[in-house]
């Protein structure tokens, strides 16, 4: 029962019968669920009065201090200000559980001169192209590796626009593998056909690229170049791979998104079946978490988090229910066109329909026990670890930091969040030490970026300013005092912890017994993840400065190279490895390295080579 109920709905009953959004809090101000409705009284009535609540909306309920209400002027403002601020503030009880990492894209920037294809997993509202998603049995990388030999893109980083070029091609010119936009082979009309040739491709359209490969094909066949051959026939291979994918009962140019539901009550499975140039491209399943069981509101949340980017939403989308005007206006600002909302009763997208249907039924079927789990070991576990340490508040933001050196030299921290149970690597912050210098002191290292953390709690950065629930710092008793004082000397109050390694013992701040928990326990788990998280990050952090320090150090012991050719080496090659390898020509290629400065270079790493 929740303790301030009475309260709550005192506040309701003063609720306009109006549009807009509601903001749920918990006892510690955190925002854990946010809503839309149509007219505001009615909507959160549901939640405190007596009706019957699904366990998870009653849990909700039970968890709610207070609740803030913002007024718009009609349902589409209200969904769009619902999709930013759960976007924003990502509440416990709206969160949208995806099966696996985002999906690849293929991105290309019309804007540029001499533009090339690249592998994307973020779409960005950049003017750019993006093709995609590519899942299941198409891959991104063999498709982005078939354009690229097929049609003879560049596939280098040098800037070629304002008529940039580079002093000579390389040697992808000479194998037939790039037509040699960097020293003006090929003007920016012509290039700019071969581009279309590879869009209308990608569009469905693979006669062209079919006719090429041939051509290519049997000229190395000819010249007994057969290993380029081999290439050519399987990338024919691959592209009558992807043509087998056609739907015939749909146009060529087709792109769909079709969307299968099914729940259990408990759990719920949102499986998207994506369609592009009229082939099936694949099917993702996502398990939501939703306070309602209704499917036309489970998809209407879904959607709006499901299109964050105008470049994700397709010519159609197929839904199993009405969803109402207010999801098509929705979809319709976020397309250059007109999305036709489609809720089939007969042929192809009926079938289509079924078959997303069939998979989700299916996926939560197989997947219901694994997904339990991995709420258990993430959302489970927060609620675990409140309870566990007698914490104030759920810890939903949780902070690990841990240091890194050697000897004193390169002293780095890490900061790592975990939200909700699960890392929230956008927030992921690194620290260089600047106050402590050549001494191995982890405790004045530790004050340091903790006092730095602070000072940052009311800033505008999306990661520090964002207060977290509780702070997790590596070590025992004595780590935890000195840790916890820098909060105290700074009036802040925020809960913290730490872990001790060895018999992985749990301390609380001016408590002398320290807490075990059972090695199975998800809350102990949990802060071992966050832990381990942290030391990873930083030594990963550290070994990069040492790296970096270790190849400028190299280069510098080279006659002639300055700072500006150190870094103009290093943003060419990205690797000191590859540096070392390079031959005299492949060094000249870099902007400022004349012929003698490369043969310096290369003398420099190839010395026992020549004795």
């Amino acid at each position: 029962m929740n303790k301030y109920i009475d309260s709550i709905k005192a506040r309701v009953k003063e609720l306009p019968l109006l549009p807009g959004v509601y903001i749920m809090r918990d006892e510690s101000g955190t925002i854990i669920y946010i809503g839309k409705a149509k007219k505001l009284k009615n909507r959160v009535s549901q939640y405190f009065f007596d009706t019957v609540k699904i366990p998870k909306v009653q849990m909700m309920a039970d968890s709610v201090k207070t609740f803030d209400y913002i007024i718009v002027n009609s349902e589409l403002e209200a969904l769009n200000l619902e999709a930013n601020l759960i976007k924003k503030h990502q509440p416990f009880y709206n969160i949208l559980l995806k099966d696996g990492k985002a999906h690849p894209f293929l991105r290309i920037d019309l804007k540029q001169d001499f533009p090339k294809f690249e592998i994307t997993r973020k779409l960005k509202r950049d003017g750019a192209r993006y093709f995609g998603p590519y899942f299941g049995s198409v891959n991104a990388r063999d498709l982005l590796a078939l354009i690229n030999t097929t049609f003879a893109l560049r596939t280098c980083n040098l800037n070629l626009n304002n008529g940039h070029k580079a002093r000579r091609e390389c040697l992808n010119y000479h194998l037939g593998l790039c037509y040699a936009p960097c020293v003006g082979k090929i003007n920016k009309q012509e290039y700019r056909k071969v581009i279309d040739n590879v869009i209308a491709f990608l569009n469905g359209d693979v006669t062209h690229a079919k006719e090429l490969l041939n051509k290519k094909m049997l000229a190395c066949a000819e010249t007994e170049n057969f290993e380029s051959a081999i290439v050519y026939r399987n990338n024919l291979n691959l592209i009558n791979q992807l043509n087998q994918k056609l739907i015939t009962e749909l146009n060529s140019y087709a792109d769909i998104d079709v969307f299968g539901y099914n729940t259990n009550g408990l759990n719920t499975v949102v499986s998207v079946l994506v369609v592009r140039a009229g082939k099936i491209m694949g099917l993702n399943n996502f398990t939501v978490v939703d306070l309602t069981n209704d499917v036309a509101e489970v998809l209407t949340n879904f959607v709006t988090q499901y299109y964050p980017n105008s470049s994700t939403v397709p010519s159609e989308v197929v839904f199993p229910v009405e969803l109402g005007g207010i999801v098509n206006n929705y979809l319709n600002q976020y397309s250059k066109n007109k999305v036709k909302v489609t809720i089939p009763k007969i042929g192809i997208r009926k079938k289509l329909l079924t078959m997303a249907e069939v998979n989700a039924k299916e996926y939560l079927e197989k997947t219901v026990e694994k997904q339990h789990t991995i709420v258990e070991r993430t959302l489970g576990a927060v609620k675990l670890l409140k309870d566990r340490l007698n914490l104030p508040e759920l810890p939903i933001r949780i902070e690990g930091y841990d240091i890194s050196n050697i000897s004193g030299t390169n002293m780095v921290a890490s900061m790592v969040v975990f939200t909700n149970g699960v890392p929230n690597y956008q927030h992921y912050r690194k620290f260089k030490i600047q106050s402590v210098v050549g001494q191995n002191n982890d405790f004045e290292c530790m004050r340091e970026v903790l006092t730095r953390r602070i000072s940052e709690l009311n800033s505008d950065d999306v990661s520090f300013g964002t207060r977290p629930n509780l702070i997790l710092i590596d070590g025992g008793k004595g780590q935890l005092s000195f840790a916890y004082s820098v909060l105290t000397s700074h009036n802040v109050n925020i809960p913290m912890i730490s872990l001790a390694k060895k018999e992985e013992e749990i301390f609380k701040p001016n408590e002398s017994e320290s807490i075990r928990l059972s090695k199975d326990d998800y809350a102990l788990k949990l802060l071992q993840r966050v832990r381990d998280e942290s030391h990873r990050f930083a030594i990963t952090f550290h070994r990069s400065l040492r790296n970096k320090n270790a190849v400028v150090s190299q280069l510098s012991q080279i006659p002639l190279i300055g700072k500006k050719k150190e870094i103009a080496l290093l943003q060419y090659f990205r690797d000191i490895n590859k540096i070392k390898n390079a031959s005299v020509e492949e060094l000249k290629e870099v902007e400022g390295i004349s012929e003698k400065l490369a043969n310096n270079i290369y003398n420099y790493f190839h010395k026992e080579t020549q004795e």
